[in-house]
């Protein structure tokens, strides 16, 4: 499900000259608006192509490979893709239901960001954790072939994913309040945030499926981005705010993820998959 790509981007100052000396700003800048508009919606299609043609690939794999295990594993990551992306993607149909529903929280809208962020989080782990309990569907048990740490999702939410996904949805937050990101751009920033993360977790492997992680990773957080109140006060994010804002979740979440491997050192549910 492609996300909703129309701009938000709101003023955020008085205009430096009155009359038609602020008409000939606003439409100055507008080109350039319209300009960014395009790239984003480019982005998002581009990574909606590369999602699909992944998901073929793991169709194609789940038919042809001769080995069950792997063929479990793609149909898993097949699995992921049909649930999450394309019948939980169509959730986007629901963002002015979304910021209806959210209006009244207006006055403490970063709790409710990274409340709703952190619900999403957990829909998709739904879906994971869902998949690799699956596995006999495949011809294999569970914990030979698997797409999560556990079988387990209360052991997968709270030592392995949506803990160290909490802090990165309050950093947004404190993104938002300074800067008027629009949901696409979200959507995109995070998307390539959560992609950077499964490579330093799991390999550089990751990167060829760029398109279908920042679709996994986008879903979690542009519904909430739609629910945020236009008017805060935040000003237009150029190309450093992008930056900050593909780098400083990620920072954000290594604390938490050192304090859970402490506390929790990692005791993988299932053997290694060979």
């Amino acid at each position: 499900m492609i996300p909703d790509l129309e701009a938000r981007m709101q003023p955020n100052s008085r205009p430096l000259v009155d009359g038609d000396g602020a008409a000939g700003v606003e439409a100055a800048a507008a080109p350039a608006r319209q300009r960014a508009s395009r790239f984003v919606r480019a982005l998002v299609w581009l990574f909606g192509v590369w999602a699909v043609v992944i998901a073929i690939f793991f169709l194609a794999t789940t038919l042809t490979a001769p080995d069950p295990v792997t063929r479990a594993i793609a149909g898993m990551a097949l699995g992921l893709f049909l649930f999450w992306i394309v019948l939980g993607g169509a959730l986007t149909l629901l963002r002015k239901r979304a910021r209806n529903v959210l209006r009244r929280f207006d006055a403490h809208w970063r709790i409710a960001f990274v409340l709703f962020a952190t619900i999403m989080a957990l829909l998709e782990e739904a879906v994971t954790t869902t998949m690799t309990n699956a596995a006999p569907l495949w011809g294999v048990p569970v914990g030979k072939a698997y797409i999560t740490a556990s079988a387990n999702y209360l052991e997968v939410v709270l030592y392995h994913s949506v803990v160290v996904f909490v802090p990165m949805y309050i950093a947004w937050a404190w993104l938002l309040r300074r800067y008027t990101f629009s949901p696409a751009v979200v959507f995109v920033l995070y998307g390539c945030a959560g992609a950077l993360a499964e490579t330093g977790t799991f390999g550089a492997q990751n990167l060829v499926g760029l398109g279908f992680w920042v679709y996994v990773y986008g879903l979690m957080i542009y519904l909430p981005a739609c629910a945020i109140p236009p008017a805060r006060g935040a000003r237009k994010p150029g190309v450093w705010a992008c930056l900050l804002a593909l780098i400083l979740p990620i920072l954000a979440a290594i604390p938490v993820a050192l304090i859970i491997l402490t506390i929790n050192p990692p005791q993988h549910a299932f053997a290694p998959i060979r």
